[in-house]
């Protein structure tokens, strides 16, 4: 079987019982982030790698700048989405011998200004040669309160759901100058109980269907309500993937307190109630929510 036959999930799903148990670990493969135990502290550790490879995630015709920039902002935003802090981070360059140093050097200013804009340090990471295309993979360690981390799991039949910003057409440059909500994510863990909650890397039609799963739940979207970046159609908001905002479900009776605060403390920052959590899930164009899905061709 090839893995185009399987597609990122369905790979993971073989892949993941196959790896050893450890009794401090809280959350491992498959949410945002790893979440660990620390001894004797009130505080868990946050882990995330990620990657960006030329041809899929960049293209040479791109602001090297900007692909640095997203290169971190992307496990970042797998911070935002657990209400994680950032510590340090690591960086890997693959990249082929004829690659030029200033493209280098500007790929590197884009790291450290995404990593300065969150506080993080960039303290080590390796490099290699490759003869395909150039590959940028960021880890990056970090942690969050025993009481804040909100993993993908914790959703309920009645939540209702909420996304942050507009969604659709990343492809017109926004994939690279996207910020992550971490000021958000832990503002919203510090004054309401967020049950569920992740990014929108892949898609509000990849995304939200790995929500719910994990939370062992259905859902319905109602697709007049979904916030459309300028010149955006829902299914493009659906399946574009790279908004990189969050989704999170909260109960209901917290609705209206979360909406009113939420203008006051974010007013440049639209956040809309898109759906809720079923039973069972309501899909009205169930062709429409795929999403971005690793290894198979769109």
């Amino acid at each position: 079987m090839k893995l185009r036959e399987l597609g990122e999930d369905r790979l993971l799903a073989r892949l993941l019982p196959m790896l050893a148990r450890h009794g401090a670990v809280i959350a491992g493969p498959g949410d945002d982030c790893a979440v660990v135990a620390i001894p004797g502290r009130d505080k868990l550790q946050l882990l995330k790698t990620d990657c960006i490879v030329e041809g899929i995630h960049f293209t040479t015709k791109g602001s090297p700048v900007s692909v640095g920039w997203k290169a971190m902002a992307r496990p970042l935003s797998d911070f935002a989405a657990m209400s994680g802090v950032p510590r340090f981070a690591l960086v890997t360059m693959i990249v082929p011998a004829e690659r030029s140093l200033d493209w280098i050097r500007k790929i590197y200013r884009g790291l450290e200004k995404a990593a300065r804009a969150f506080d993080v340090a960039i303290v080590g990471g390796e490099t290699s040669s490759i003869k395909g295309p150039a590959v940028i993979s960021v880890s990056v360690t970090g942690i969050v309160e025993k009481g804040r981390w909100v993993g993908r799991n914790g959703g309920k039949a009645g939540d209702e759901l909420f996304v942050t910003g507009h969604l659709g057409g990343s492809l017109r440059g926004r994939h690279l100058k996207f910020t992550p909500r971490i000021e958000e994510s832990r503002w919203l863990t510090k004054n309401f109980r967020i049950h569920a909650m992740m990014d929108l890397s892949d898609g509000l039609g990849a995304d939200l269907p790995r929500l719910a799963r994990a939370s062992g739940v259905g859902f319905e979207v109602d697709e007049a309500a979904l916030p459309l970046n300028r010149g955006c159609t829902a299914k493009q908001a659906i399946s574009d993937g790279e908004d990189y905002e969050l989704l999170f479900a909260i109960s209901p009776k917290d609705s209206r307190s979360l909406l009113a605060r939420w203008r006051k403390r974010f007013p440049n920052l639209p956040l809309t109630r898109i759906g809720r959590l079923n039973p069972k899930s309501k899909i009205q164009n169930s062709k429409w929510l795929r999403g971005y899905v690793h290894f198979k061709q769109r």
